[in-house]
């Protein structure tokens, strides 16, 4: 698991990279009047990019530790103390 911000630092990241990706000189170069598998590059390009970019920001949510949420250890401890709470004596 990643922690939360390694896991805010990558998303940052993404977001960089989709903004390149998606700026008008890249563009530019897809935008060719070529076919590959009967589509235009230009939007072969746009699906592709947009796809990979859904993926992993969907991975980088999904390995994100949720704070909220109590570990197996945590939940073992809890189950193990006596029904009065954690005693000193």
């Amino acid at each position: 698991m990643q922690s939360p911000s390694r896991a805010r630092e990558f998303l940052v990241a993404l977001f960089l990279l989709g903004a390149l990706l998606f700026t008008p000189p890249l563009l530019l170069i897809f935008n060719k009047a070529t076919r590959i598998l009967g589509v235009p590059t230009l939007y072969l390009y746009l699906f592709v990019v947009w796809a990979a970019l859904i993926a992993l920001i969907a991975l980088a949510v999904e390995r994100a530790p949720d704070p909220r949420a109590e570990t197996d250890a945590d939940m073992a401890a809890k189950e193990s103390e006596p029904a009065g709470g954690p005693s000193d004596a």
